[in-house]
């Protein structure tokens, strides 16, 4: 039975649901009442202070109108007489000049806990509307005889009576939430028992017909509605799949008869292909083994014009060695004759010198050239015979395998052009690679050039997401549409009466593919000449 995710049992999406609910709408009835009451106690104590405003204005009129020394203590006091509520706090008044200045004149604090505070002369535009503060209200109101205005009266009320108030209710209200959901969960509780028995029964008459695999029997009638509809669909279920699994073995039985019998038949024709198989079997051996001693015999070639190049530039700078070794000790015995006649002169000895510090500079070039000649030819030849992994640098292995070609290459006057970074270093075989860019060469050389004066070969090597990209290409005669499709085929060859094998090509693909696990593609629409685009995967290694 698969394993189910993602499931939440009916007893707590009940409990979840009943109480989410039941706390939403406590919370919002809550919240509505309790906002109801803070407005309610606002807009109250807001006409209050309003009232006691006017009251303290309508008071302070005759104290503002007095020139009495005494009349700023007198209005204090009658404030103080006069608020017999704890809902204000501070009085200010403030009496009007005429010059339009407004001054200071008396005021009231609740007691000590209320200390004076700033005027509020700069603040009564803006306090002519009641301002609600965190802790109190404030306002300002004219003081006026008549169309007159005499002064102001700044107030500011407590809002601490509402606020404890309003706190008291919100502790109400959590202790009613606290209540209704333990009623909730109760409820709830007793729903998911009054529902859970019949489906527990369900669950397990179905278990055990499962278990039992007899779709025979069937479900008793359920108490609920739903339930009872479940059951009967169940039972129908049951009854179609007692039917399918008969049908299914019936038709089992008779594809067993008739595997039987073709499995008769096949063993018969079996029997004869094999005889026919194993002639075509040993055939394919022989046609491989001598598919493969070709390509041995093509990359022995192609050394092999490699030996033939380097033999001959190496005869180059042994041959001006020894001439210029002879020539030196020609000039030695010379001196050495003078010497012993006691007839040497000292312009015959600088001149002796001189002679044979240019002499012994050829000999070290030259023999220098043709020790590098080798090294990289015995390079070559190692890594043509290994195909094991190392670090090496592209350019470099790019040098080498020019070096050993050098000869061929200035016998057909076919010029070389690399583009490759000097600091690529990768990890691959470099067996391979020489083998490659050594058959594309030779081939080019052969093929494309036949006839002509002069070509031209650009290689372009370049290191993008891991893969290292060769571009080979030359200018000469190009490939017949004929060949193109088949390039890459073994025996594939346009000179098979001069000497071709038709396996260069072969051998490039086998080596890219195979041993480097990478692609070769021919581009059927050069300008001129070919161009094959070469793509292998290279792991870069540190400079």
């Amino acid at each position: 039975m698969p394993h189910l995710t993602n499931t939440i049992s009916l007893h707590s999406r009940l409990v979840k649901s009943i109480m989410g609910l039941t706390l939403l709408i406590i919370i919002a009835v809550s919240m509505s009442i309790i906002n109801m009451v803070d407005e309610h106690e606002n807009k109250t104590i807001a006409s209050e202070t309003r009232a006691w405003a006017n009251i303290l204005a309508k008071n302070s009129r005759q104290f503002l109108e007095s020139d009495n020394d005494n009349s700023q203590t007198a209005l204090s006091s009658e404030l103080k007489k006069l608020i017999s509520t704890p809902l204000i706090n501070r009085i200010h008044v403030y009496r009007l000049n005429e010059d339009s200045s407004i001054e200071y004149f008396s005021s009231y604090n609740k007691n000590h806990n209320f200390p004076a505070i700033s005027d509020k002369i700069a603040h009564i535009s803006q306090l002519s509307t009641i301002q609600f503060e965190e802790n109190h209200l404030e306002l300002i109101v004219k003081v006026s005889q008549g169309q007159h205005t005499l002064g102001y009266l700044f107030i500011q009320s407590s809002l601490l009576e509402k606020q404890s108030f309003i706190k008291k209710l919100t502790y109400i209200m959590v202790s009613f939430l606290l209540f209704f959901l333990i009623i909730a969960f109760g409820v709830s509780q007793w729903l998911f028992n009054k529902t859970n028995h019949p489906i527990v029964k369900l669950i397990e008459d179905v278990g055990q017909i499962s278990q039992s695999k007899n779709f025979t029997l069937k479900l008793a009638n359920q108490p609920y509605k739903e339930l009872d509809i479940l059951a009967k669909n169940i039972n129908v279920l049951l009854l179609r799949t007692d039917k399918h699994i008969t049908r299914i073995i019936d038709e089992h039985q008779h594809a067993l008869s008739q595997n039987q019998a073709l499995e008769n038949r096949l063993s018969a024709r079996t029997d004869a292909l094999k005889e026919s198989n194993q002639e075509l079997l040993s055939t394919l051996e022989k046609l491989h083994e001598f598919q493969g001693q070709l390509v041995e015999t093509e990359k022995m070639a192609s050394l092999g014009d490699m030996v033939a190049g380097i033999a001959h530039e190496v005869n180059t700078p042994i041959g001006l060695g020894v001439t210029a070794s002879s020539l030196l000790a020609d000039k030695l015995n010379e001196i050495k004759a003078s010497f012993e006649d006691k007839t040497l002169k000292s312009s015959q000895l600088k001149k002796f010198l001189t002679d044979g510090v240019e002499n012994v500079s050829i000999i070290f070039r030259n023999l220098e050239r043709a020790a590098k000649l080798i090294s990289s030819f015995k390079k070559v030849a190692v890594d043509q015979s290994s195909a094991e992994s190392s670090t090496f640098n592209v350019h470099d292995l790019l040098d080498e395998v020019l070096l050993t070609l050098s000869a061929k290459l200035m016998s057909t006057n076919v010029t070389v052009s690399v583009i490759c970074p000097e600091d690529l270093n990768i990890k691959s075989k470099p067996g391979p690679i020489n083998q490659i860019l050594i058959n594309l060469i030779l081939n080019s050389i052969y093929h494309a050039f036949e006839g002509l004066e002069q070509g031209t070969i650009t290689i372009n090597v370049m290191n993008l997401s891991d893969q290292l990209h060769i571009n080979y290409s030359d200018d000469g005669l190009g490939i017949d549409d004929s060949v193109k499709a088949k390039i890459f085929d073994p025996f594939t060859t346009t000179k098979r009466g001069s000497g071709g094998s038709g396996l260069g090509m072969h051998l490039v693909y086998n080596l890219v593919t195979q041993a480097l696990d990478g692609h070769i593609v021919l581009d059927n629409e050069p300008e001129h000449g070919v161009c094959f685009d070469i793509t292998f995967p290279v792991e870069l290694a540190a400079t």
